[in-house]
């Protein structure tokens, strides 16, 4: 899928050159993030994979507040321009390490640039983790959504499937059923892992069928999805439901590694722990959206929570680099 977010002439910033602060990510935390930034008066740059994020390729969003049935793409054109209004260089790249120095740290590229800049936001999010079945990508944004607070709406009163059993599918079938007409419930094994109050209430939903111990074959339709393939996972039949839409809900996977190599530390998921301004345990190094995590992090991933956090950095950092001034 072409990002049209994406197919506008970037400005370039120059490698070697020295930024107050480098945002890595392009998504609504970095880009709120850099604009209040710049609104504040320091010296921002930003380097990410795309512009947008997830933001970019939903097919619609309908609870951002003030903007509402508007095309995600539209939304993250114009998250962009706001910031293009304040003079901030987007580089389309992508970060590769970044390097405590002495004073700061030098940010990394895979093209081989080198940054410097007192401090760094890491907004590089989480990808949400897939069926890998035939049929997702083909309708990825016609049928096949990864948030049902975000798409769900878009099924009132239809008929839709959720894949997991854990927290997240759970409440995102209860959340589902009061907005589809069906739910059906989709898991590989006969038991959820889910807390027992989810557990309860979608066994008492008269709403919700369960699909235990089965998977997603396959995900079948035309312009749209129509059809969910499921095999058992016992016997390996197969059986067809009729579906408007499917929500995945199995997890996401948070660059830990990538948090590791720069010596960030992760919680026993892998985000980031961050603390209540979105400041990690190096002095200097934040973490914004769906990367972040820990005790601190109230998990819910939205636009508006995502540049909220953007925001309480911004200010968090501003005052970072106060502090760092006066005693330098």
């Amino acid at each position: 899928m072409v990002n049209p977010v994406n197919t506008f002439r970037l400005a370039l910033a120059p490698p070697e050159e020295s930024y107050d602060v480098i945002v890595v990510g392009a998504g609504p935390a970095g880009l709120t993030c850099a604009l209040y930034l710049a609104r504040f008066g320091i010296k921002t740059l930003i380097i990410s994979r795309d512009v947008g994020g997830q933001m970019a390729i939903a097919p619609e969003v309908d609870d951002y507040p003030g903007l509402p049935s508007i095309p995600g793409a539209e939304l993250a054109k114009r998250f962009r321009e706001h910031v293009e209004r304040y003079g901030v260089p987007i580089v389309i790249d992508e970060v590769t390490s970044v390097e405590k120095l002495e004073r700061g740290f030098r940010v990394v590229t895979r093209s081989g640039a080198q940054y410097r800049c007192r401090a760094v936001v890491l907004a590089i999010g989480s990808r949400r983790r897939k069926l890998g079945v035939p049929g997702e990508e083909r309708f990825l944004g016609r049928g096949v959504s990864y948030c049902a607070v975000c798409d769900g709406p878009l099924y009132r009163g239809k008929v839709v499937a959720v894949v997991g059993g854990g927290n997240a599918a759970l409440s995102s079938a209860l959340y589902l059923a009061k907005i589809a007409r069906k739910v059906y419930l989709i898991h590989r094994r006969r038991e959820f892992r889910a807390m027992k109050i989810y557990i309860d209430a979608v066994m008492s939903n008269p709403k919700i069928e369960l699909k235990l111990n089965k998977t997603v074959k396959e995900l079948l339709g035309d312009e749209r999805l129509k059809e969910v393939v499921l095999e058992d996972v016992e016997t390996h039949s197969l059986e067809r439901i009729e579906v408007d839409g499917i929500f995945i809900e199995i997890g996401s996977e948070p660059p830990t590694e990538f948090f590791r190599s720069i010596g960030i530390d992760v919680d026993e998921d892998g985000y980031a722990v961050v603390n209540k301004d979105m400041s990690t345990n190096i002095p200097g190094i934040y973490v914004v959206g769906d990367a972040a995590g820990g005790p601190n992090k109230y998990r819910f991933p939205q636009i508006l929570t995502a540049a909220a956090e953007g925001a309480i950095a911004a200010d968090s950092i501003r005052r970072y680099l106060l502090e760092a001034s006066r005693g330098s």
